[in-house]
């Protein structure tokens, strides 16, 4: 099964919701021994709210059509559900760990996924991020990655944190000074014993230390090509293929503009961040391995 992403250049909307995603949850000193501070956590208003938007009718409606794109069912026939009672907060490899900033948490949070399944058993991520003030849902993608690998993350390592390393789509959950795989990309990248918070970071600095904000790499376009729009760039996401040919419904019809970004906030930020190619990341999102 493909999954299908966009790869909008949203880096104002971006911004703008990194700012809302940390909701005033201080995180934890770090210690010698406990290894670096965990990210900060949305709280459970958030979480609920996010739930809530992802059940809004206008978001099933467009669910509906998500899941009839390609005639395995009709919409009408789709019947989106949307599973859980909260979203779950989903986290990206920090560029300032990357860089070696003291005290830097491991990952960052990017966006809130509520995972929804439809009449015929066809699953689906909608990835929610602040803005004007409420929750928006601002992508939908299929299957389930984000929400699935947090509860393999949460068996393996109670009370870690999982988080995503999008160029090699490898999942891994930290707890205190230990990096775990969840997926077989992370297993491949860290061995199946995982490895500690000190070596994963020399490893993720040497692949993407000269690949960060402000470096010749990425000013030089090659961060796949992603520049600031204004709002307005949206209505080129409706729809937008990516190099791989894959394709993601957009809700450019809402009047509200609820659905009408369309971008790949998390996909966007790490590629921004960390000067990925969007091509790489949307083929190796297109199966789970692991």
């Amino acid at each position: 099964m493909n999954r299908h992403v966009s790869r909008t250049s949203l880096k104002a909307v971006l911004a703008g919701s990194a700012a809302a995603l940390f909701l005033g949850v201080a995180a934890p000193h770090a210690t010698a021994d406990s290894g670096p501070a965990a990210p900060p956590a949305p709280s459970d208003a958030s979480r609920n709210a996010a739930h809530d938007a992802a059940e809004a009718p206008k978001t099933l409606d467009t669910l509906s059509r998500f899941f009839a794109r390609e005639g395995a069912v009709t919409k009408a026939a789709a019947e989106p559900r949307v599973a859980g009672d909260k979203a779950v907060p989903v986290y990206y490899l920090s560029p300032d760990f990357v860089a070696g900033k003291k005290d830097a948490p491991i990952a960052r949070m990017q966006f809130l996924a509520s995972k929804a399944v439809s009449s015929d058993g066809q699953e689906a991520s909608l990835w929610a991020v602040r803005q004007g003030g409420s929750w928006q849902i601002v992508n939908i993608a299929t299957g389930d990655d984000e929400t699935h690998y947090a509860r393999v993350g949460a068996d393996k390592a109670p009370g870690g944190t999982v988080f995503l390393e999008p160029q090699i789509n490898g999942w891994y959950v930290t707890k205190g000074t230990r990096v775990l795989p969840l997926d077989k990309d992370a297993r491949r990248a860290v061995g199946a014993e995982g490895t500690t918070v000190v070596a994963y970071q020399k490893r993720v600095h040497k692949a993407y230390g000269d690949k960060l904000p402000g470096s010749a790499y990425g000013k030089s376009g090659k961060a796949g090509g992603f520049t600031e729009e204004p709002s307005g760039g949206a209505a080129a996401a409706s729809g937008a293929k990516s190099d791989s040919g894959a394709r993601t419904e957009s809700a450019s019809a809402s009047s509200d503009g609820a659905m009408t970004v369309a971008s790949t906030v998390a996909g966007a930020g790490a590629l921004v961040a960390l000067g990925l190619s969007g091509v790489a990341l949307v083929r190796r999102r297109s199966r789970r391995l692991g």
